[in-house]
């Protein structure tokens, strides 16, 4: 089967793209799943979170992009059929309450204590979440380039951990993640881009790369992706190069990245309160393209 990624075609079961494969079978063994976040970079869970769950949040989405006129009016509401505009959103910022009609689903999901309880039991301690989160709705020919989560939240402890979550079944044509296998050993890459801060450093966008061929050809490894449901969930740390496929449908690809640390580390103050202050420097000077930055660093 074929995808594109970033706008470049590529064969699953070739030699740029592989399949993600679960970690279902040592879920009750906390050591082999430290041993495989570590020898990996990601735990691929299949049916952590509860199937109807999952779906209320995705309708509750549904109902905000509804509410903006982002939705098709003449398809089924639960298609969640792109309008005309075809624009991508992101619901990040201020924690929303959780019994608010449509992102307080959401929010129950990824902070309830079947959440929690996991990471406290895979990090050893008591686990937090940043307060800020980032649903999206991803729309048609729209993906995410290539890049390490280290720039964007690299302010506290760098153990902190993204949990990937697909709101609904997500095939690969509608544009699910990718992971870029062994990335976390990119040891020059981890030195260069790995230290940068994009309010600080003001470089486009952040991504490393929208090219995966590029990535693999240059520095190794190999993507890896899947067919996600929902129910499903992905974990993996800030030195894991992740990006996503296309969507090549007329339907929004809806998901949520969460994050999650020891509570007793230090916290990058930028993601938590009750009005997280987000990216504040970011794109309010002239900005730096990565290209610009790469040939700096010499990758």
């Amino acid at each position: 089967m074929k995808v594109t990624m970033g706008n470049v075609e590529l064969e699953l079961g070739g030699r740029y793209l592989t399949e993600l494969r679960s970690s279902n079978e040592i879920l009750n063994d906390t050591e082999a799943l430290r041993h495989r976040l570590q020898e990996d970079g990601y735990l691929l869970i299949r049916d952590f979170h509860n199937r109807e769950e999952v779906l209320s949040a995705r309708r509750g989405m549904l109902r905000k992009l509804q509410a903006m006129g982002r939705l098709d009016p003449d398809a089924p509401f639960e298609e969640g059929r792109i309008g005309s505009d075809n624009k991508s959103a992101m619901f990040g910022g201020a924690p929303a309450p959780e019994n608010e009609e449509e992102l307080g689903s959401f929010y129950r999901l990824v902070n309830s204590g079947k959440v929690l309880d996991f990471f406290s039991r895979l990090l050893g301690g008591e686990a937090m979440t940043y307060d800020y989160k980032w649903p999206r709705a991803v729309a048609r020919g729209d993906f995410t380039g290539a890049h390490y989560d280290i720039v964007y939240m690299g302010r506290g402890t760098p153990n902190v951990y993204t949990m990937w979550t697909p709101l609904g079944d997500i095939p690969l044509e509608l544009g699910p993640l990718a992971i870029c296998l062994g990335s976390q050993h990119f040891h020059k890459i981890r030195e260069t881009y790995g230290r940068m801060d994009v309010d600080r450093d003001q470089v486009e966008k952040g991504w490393f790369s929208e090219d995966p061929i590029e990535i693999v050809d240059r520095f190794g490894g190999r993507w890896a992706t899947t067919a996600f449901h929902a129910g499903d969930a992905i974990i993996f740390g800030m030195f894991v190069m992740h990006a996503s496929l296309d969507n090549t449908t007329n339907r929004y690809r809806l998901s949520a990245d969460t994050r999650y640390q020891l509570r007793s580390e230090p916290v990058d103050e930028r993601w938590i309160g009750q009005k997280p202050k987000g990216h504040y420097a970011w794109g309010k000077k002239p900005t730096v393209s990565i290209g610009e930055a790469r040939a700096k660093w010499g990758v």
